[in-house]
């Protein structure tokens, strides 16, 4: 896993949603470059799309849910969107899971008056999607909470 540079990190702010407010709806986007190694997040009401880059699909996308009081936070991670072949399914699940613990923790960073405003959000608990058409691949799991994932600085 790649070391966490909060000096790499760029966060945005959109659709009415603030440093503090709301939780609810407040989806992320999270892209980066392999050139420079920057980390770019942005966090709106909607997912921002037009950050995607359609024919790599190695963003992650996140959103906070609630169900009944308690909330928690949704990853969606694409392993084999497009023309992939089960080879490069397999490789873009070795790297994704390799790399969640920085995304995570960039998540954190990048929204971190969020949950300095409502520190109960360090443990709700994380849910992540491995969207894929290969069964091998396709999962739904449990990664803990954001509290794993603490990078305070």
């Amino acid at each position: 896993m790649s070391k966490f540079n909060s000096e790499k990190l760029f966060t945005e702010y959109r659709d009415g949603v603030t440093a503090s407010r709301p939780i609810i709806p407040r989806k992320y986007t999270l892209t980066h470059s392999d050139y420079t190694g920057e980390l770019f997040l942005t966090i709106g009401t909607e997912i921002a799309w037009e950050q995607v880059n359609p024919d790599m699909r190695d963003e992650v996308i996140g959103e906070w849910k609630a169900k009944g009081n308690c909330l928690h936070y949704n990853v969606f991670l694409y392993i084999d969107q497009g023309e992939h072949d089960l080879n490069t399914a397999t490789t873009r699940n070795e790297i994704f899971r390799r790399e969640l613990p920085l995304a995570l923790t960039a998540i954190q960073y990048g929204d971190r008056a969020l949950f300095d405003c409502y520190s109960e959000l360090n443990h709700a608990p994380i849910i992540v999607y491995f969207l894929s058409n290969y069964p091998q691949f396709a999962r739904r799991e449990n990664w803990g909470s954001f509290s794993l994932y603490s990078n305070k600085q």
